[in-house]
C-alpha cells in the first residue's frame, strides 16, 4: 500500500498537495503518461511503411487501373498502355488525383499512429511500474518493485539516431517484463532511476508543483518538443553514449579490441572444426560413393566441386555470422558499479545498458576453454532471472545478458568478483582463485570424486568437486573448459542428491543445486555417498544463517530521503566467499 509523501516546498504559494508516492522524476508520481510520439513508428510502423512500398512498387500498374476505373471509367483506358504508369498518369491530367490518394494514404498512416501512441501508456508508482495499450484489443502488464530483477536501457541502432531508447523492467517469471518504449534518452535514464530507487526500498519525498531540478529536466512538454529535443539529442549520443551521470568515472575493467577479436576468432576455431568434420565427411561419402558406381574423374571433380561451393559457403557464412555477432554485442563494453548495483553497458550498434541491482544474481562462474588457456583468458557469468519465456531466454541476444565479461585476464576476473562480493578481502580472493578456480593443490579443501570412481572423469576427477563456504556454495569441474561456480545461498531453492543402480554399488552419488536457469552449472556427479550427505547437511545449516543475514533486497531501504548518493556507493555483499574451514573426509574404499 502507498503511503502520501511529503509536500511541496514551503515557498510556493499554492497549498500543499499530497501526491503519490513514486520517484524523483515527473514521470514517477503514480499517474499515466504516454510514450514518445513516435514508439508507433519504432514498433512496427516503419516495417509496415517499407512492405507498402514494395507492395505499391510491385503492383503500381494494377492499382492506378483500379483508381482509374473506379474514378473516370469512360475518359481513358490505361490497359493498352505500353509505357511507365507514372508517365500515363502524366499524359492524362491525373496528378491531382494521384496526389490526393498519396495524401490520403499518409494521412491514414498518422491517424493509425496516432491511435495506437494515444492509448499506449505507463505509470509509476511506489508499488509496481504498469503498461497498457490498445483500442479495441486492449492489454495491461504490471511488475511489481519488489520482484524487479533488473532494468535495462536498450537503443537500437535506429532509435539512437534520433535519440529514443527502450527501458525494459525485468521480472522474476517466466515472460514477465514490462517494456517502456520508447522514451527519450534523458526520460529513460530518469524513469530507470527511479524504478531502481522505488525498487531498493528508498521511500522519495517527491516535490510538488514547483518541482526541483530532476523533475524539470524530466519535464514533458508538447509532441512538437520531444520530437525536436530528442531528434537534437539522437547524434550527440552516438558519440557520447549514455548513462554518463550516474556511474564511476570509467569502467573498472578495459577490453582491448585486439584481445576481444582474437578470443572469438579462437573460438571460431571450434565452429570451423565442428563443420569442417561434417564437410570432409561428406565429401568423403561422395567421393566413395561415386566411385563405386564408376563415375570417370572429370565427373566426380565437378560433383566435389559442386558440393564443395553448396556446403561450404553456407557454412562460411554461418561462422562468420556467428563470430561477428559475438564480437558486436561486446564491443563498447563496461562494468562500473553505481548505487542500485553493477551497471553494464555492451553493443555496437544497438547499445544496451542493464542494472543488476543487490541479491539479483544467483549464480556466478568462471570459466575458461583449453583454446584460451596459453593466453590466460577467462570469461565471467551469471545466472539471474530474465523474465523472458523458454524460447526467448534461449536466444542469442537474452544469452548475453548472462555475461559479465566476455573476456579478461586474472585481474580483470578478480575486479568483476570485487564487484559482485564487495566484502570479500584479497587474501580470501588468491585463496579462492587458486583453490577453486585453478584448483588442485597440494593442501585442496575440496571434496572430489574418489579414485575408484575416476573412470567417469577421467581427465579431471582430482578437479570434480564442491567446498560449502560461509554464504556460499563452490563447485569446481572441467578440465578442457575450467569452471568454478559460485551459488550464494540465501537465493538456493534447494539441493538434491540422486544414486543410481552403478553409483549405488560404486558408493557415490550425483547433486544438483536447484536455482534459477542459466549458463551457470549446478550439477556434479561420482561424489562419495558421504560427501553428498554431508554436502546437504553443511548447505542446511549455513543457508539458515546466510538468509538471516542477506538484506540486499532492500538494498536502499536505509535511504529514507530516497536521494542517491553523490558518488557510487557498492551495496551490501549478499555472499563472502573466502576459503572454507572444513577439511576433507577421508576417502573409503
Amino acid at each position: 500500500m502507498s503511503t502520501p509523501s511529503a509536500p511541496g516546498p514551503e515557498a510556493s504559494p499554492a497549498p500543499a498537495t499530497v501526491l503519490p508516492e513514486g520517484g524523483d522524476s515527473s514521470l514517477a508520481d503514480g499517474a499515466w503518461h504516454r510514450m514518445h510520439p513516435l514508439t508507433p513508428l519504432f514498433k512496427g510502423g516503419l516495417v509496415l511503411i517499407v512492405v507498402a512500398g514494395i507492395v505499391i512498387s510491385n503492383m503500381r500498374d494494377r492499382i492506378i487501373n483500379f483508381f482509374v476505373q473506379r474514378f473516370a471509367p469512360d475518359e481513358v483506358d490505361y490497359t493498352d498502355y505500353p509505357g511507365d504508369p507514372v508517365d500515363w498518369v502524366l499524359a492524362n491530367n491525373l496528378v491531382l488525383l494521384a496526389l490526393l490518394i498519396v495524401v490520403g494514404v499518409v494521412v491514414a498512416f498518422i491517424i493509425g499512429f496516432w491511435v495506437v501512441w494515444r492509448f499506449h501508456q505507463f505509470r509509476i508508482t511506489g508499488s509496481h511500474v504498469e503498461v497498457r495499450k490498445g483500442m479495441l484489443f486492449r492489454s495491461q502488464r504490471r511488475a511489481p518493485l519488489d520482484r524487479v530483477q533488473g532494468v535495462n536501457l536498450t537503443r537500437p541502432f535506429p532509435a539512437r539516431l534520433i535519440g529514443l531508447a527502450k527501458v525494459e523492467v525485468v521480472g522474476a517469471g517466466a515472460d514477465s517484463n514490462v517494456d517502456l518504449e520508447y522514451l527519450a534518452t534523458a526520460k529513460a535514464e530518469s524513469v530507470r532511476a527511479d524504478i531502481l530507487r522505488l525498487a531498493s526500498g528508498a521511500r522519495s519525498a517527491r516535490l510538488a508543483a514547483a518541482g526541483g531540478p530532476a523533475a524539470a529536466s524530466a519535464g514533458h512538454g508538447g509532441v512538437r518538443e520531444q520530437l525536436v529535443g530528442s531528434m537534437n539529442a539522437g547524434v550527440a549520443g552516438m558519440i557520447e553514449g549514455v548513462d554518463l551521470a550516474d556511474v564511476a568515472p570509467e569502467s573498472v575493467v578495459k577490453i582491448p579490441t585486439g584481445r576481444l577479436v582474437g578470443s572469438q576468432l579462437i573460438s571460431a576455431a571450434l565452429w570451423v572444426l565442428f563443420f569442417g568434420g561434417i564437410f570432409v565427411v561428406t565429401l568423403a561419402a561422395a567421393y566413395f560413393g561415386m566411385t563405386a558406381d564408376g563415375e570417370t574423374g572429370v565427373e566426380i571433380v565437378i560433383a566435389m566441386v559442386g558440393i564443395a561451393l553448396g556446403m561450404g559457403i553456407p557454412l562460411v557464412i554461418a561462422v562468420v555470422g556467428i563470430t561477428w555477432a559475438q564480437i558486436s554485442r561486446s564491443l563498447r563494453y563496461s562494468i562500473a558499479p553505481t548505487s542500485n548495483g553493477i551497471r553494464l553497458t555492451f553493443g555496437l550498434l544497438t547499445t544496451i545498458t542493464e542494472t543488476l541491482p543487490p541479491g539479483r544474481i544467483f549464480a556466478v562462474s568462471v570459466s575458461q576453454s583449453l583454446l584460451w588457456r596459453p593466453f590466460g583468458w577467462w570469461t565471467v557469468r551469471i545466472n539471474r532471472m530474465t523474465g523472458k519465456s523458454a524460447s526467448q531466454a534461449q536466444s542469442s541476444s537474452a544469452q548475453q545478458f548472462n555475461v559479465v565479461l566476455p573476456v579478461g585476464k586474472r585481474a580483470d576476473v578478480e575486479r568483476v568478483l570485487e564487484l559482485i562480493f564487495p566484502d570479500i578481502t584479497a587474501e580470501q580472493l588468491a585463496h579462492l582463485w587458486e583453490h577453486g578456480v585453478i584448483g588442485t593443490a597440494s593442501d585442496d579443501a575440496f571434496r572430489t570424486v574418489p579414485r575408484r570412481a575416476a573412470w567417469r572423469h577421467p581427465f579431471s576427477w582430482k578437479r570434480h568437486g564442491w567446498a560449502v563456504v560461509p554464504g556460499a556454495l563452490l563447485l569446481r569441474k572441467g578440465w578442457m573448459w575450467r569452471q568454478l561456480a559460485i551459488f550464494p545461498l540465501a537465493r538456493m531453492q534447494g539441493i538434491s542428491v540422486a544414486q543410481g543402480p552403478i553409483s549405488r554399488a560404486q558408493n557415490v552419488a550425483s547433486m544438483q543445486a536447484h536455482t534459477v536457469t542459466g549458463p551457470v552449472s549446478a550439477t556434479l556427479s561420482a561424489l562419495e555417498r558421504d560427501d553428498a550427505q554431508a554436502l546437504i547437511d553443511e548447505v542446511a545449516r549455513a543457508a539458515v544463517d546466510a538468509v538471516t543475514s542477506d538484506h540486499s533486497h532492500r538494498w536502499g531501504e536505509q535511504n529514507t530521503a530516497g536521494i542517491a548518493p553523490q558518488q557510487p556507493v557498492t551495496p551490501p555483499p549478499p555472499v563472502a566467499p573466502y576459503p572454507p574451514v572444513t577439511s576433507p573426509a577421508p576417502e573409503q574404499n
